[in-house]
């Protein structure tokens, strides 16, 4: 069966090891991060080539390491004529959910008589998306990353996705970015693509900003390259919960525990729930239903759910959300009989999925919400990845005579105050030079 934890007999060594998750082997594969950047950062692509062949493709070199046009057209061939209407569908909904983010590119609003204040809207000038693929591929990140960035109108974007031994970039993620208007796609992955975006080589352009989630490697390198460049949220291996009370079908509860849990040995899955009868229903239903898993995913699922995840059994549904809140999960479905009377309740989620219709997947593929997330806790503070994360933003102020005569007084009070002799000067001078 899953392991089901008692929350009232877990011991502080216990929760702190749980609510670490994977982050406990980031901190072991800092080292080998920190190799790769420097090879990199000392030697330029002949570093990028050198770690592309030892962990992409045997065949890496400068002149092969950027996909084609001629790749680009290969793409459109391979595409299956159900997974491209399914991609084309995921698309629509994405960029319909991100245009309505869009913010106004100015604002500017009078604050008070002739004092005006507001904010103006820029793209970033250069992104680099991190696509991963690991076993299998991943167009829908191909998708959650591109159309936030196109929307936002980012000038630049630059996208590195690892590559098959063949040196082969997966065909429906290249059908994807061309969707979006990408062309600039690289054949690398894990740290030595971090790293070549973040610092520039003579192959690879460098880039403002890093955004994408990664494997264990990839955060310990985002880590470290954190301010050599801006590398977004962190998002690490993935991790959910789903909360659960005594109305919840035990066996909804089971599928959908997995569907986080599939994703890797470092995957984080829990379902958390104070019906002890739900738990026990739970745990073996989620046997039964690895057991259809094809067998690396069912390794991944067993792995992650002994060392990271399992089921929570608490004493109330108030101290399930009360966990959920500490815990701060990438994704949460409340798989409740009446789910919206929790949302006001829960304070930190990357992604708050409600009712037994809104599985993750399907938040993954298809609705249009981003599926890009705060892992390892830092829902606490960061959010989903929008079209905000590919905007900047500049304060906008504009004084009228009427208005500088308002905030005179003020700035010169404080600025004496503060002893900042200039900025009161550039006060009192205004009187005889206007």
């Amino acid at each position: 069966m899953v392991r089901i934890l008692k929350l009232a007999q877990m011991t502080t060594d216990d929760l702190a090891k749980l609510k670490r998750r994977a982050e406990l082997d980031i901190d072991m594969v800092l080292p080998i991060a920190q190799e790769v950047i420097t090879a990199i950062a000392q030697k330029g692509d002949a570093g990028v080539i050198e770690y592309a062949r030892k962990f992409d493709y045997a065949g890496a070199n400068p002149e092969n390491i950027k996909v084609t046009p001629e790749e680009f057209a290969q793409a459109q061939n391979l595409i299956e004529p159900d997974v491209k209407l399914a991609v084309e569908q995921a698309f629509r909904n994405i960029k319909e959910v991100h245009q309505r983010q869009m913010p106004e590119e100015f604002q500017l609003a009078e604050i008070d008589t002739g004092i005006f204040a507001g904010e103006k809207i820029t793209p970033l000038p250069r992104v680099g998306l991190y696509v991963p693929r690991g076993k299998g591929a991943f167009p829908s990140m191909m998708l959650m990353l591109t159309v936030p960035a196109m929307v936002a109108g980012v000038e630049k974007i630059v996208v590195c996705t690892p590559p098959d031994k063949q040196g082969k970039v997966e065909p429906v993620s290249l059908v994807v970015a061309q969707m979006a208007g990408v062309t600039e796609v690289y054949k690398l992955g894990g740290v030595q693509a971090l790293a070549a975006m973040a610092l520039g080589t003579a192959t690879v352009p460098k880039v403002d900003k890093l955004i994408g989630p990664c494997s264990i490697y990839g955060a310990a390198a985002k880590r470290l390259l954190f301010g050599t460049v801006d590398v977004g949220l962190p998002a690490g291996p993935s991790e959910s919960i789903v909360l659960a009370d005594e109305t919840t079908n035990p066996q909804l509860a089971a599928l959908d525990l997995l569907i986080e849990a599939e994703h890797g040995p470092d995957s984080a899955a829990l379902l958390v729930t104070h019906s002890e009868t739900v738990a026990q229903q739970a745990s073996q239903f989620a046997l039964d239903y690895m057991a259809k898993l094809p067998t690396w995913r069912r390794e991944f699922c067993e792995t992650g759910l002994g060392a990271y995840g399992g089921i929570i059994l608490t004493s109330s549904i108030q101290e399930s959300i009360d966990f959920v809140n500490d815990y701060a999960p990438e994704h949460l479905e409340i798989l409740v009989d009446d789910p919206f009377s929790l949302i006001g309740k829960i304070k930190n989620a990357g992604e708050i999925l409600l009712g037994k219709y809104t599985p993750s997947s399907a938040a993954t593929y298809a609705i249009g919400v981003n599926a890009v997330l705060p892992t390892g806790g830092f829902a606490r503070s960061y959010s989903a990845v929008s079209v905000y994360d590919f905007l900047k933003r500049s304060t906008l102020a504009y004084l009228t005579s009427e208005g500088f005569e308002k905030v005179k007084q003020t700035t010169k009070v404080l600025a004496k105050y503060e002893e900042f002799s200039a900025h009161g000067m550039a006060i009192e001078e205004r009187d005889h030079l206007l």
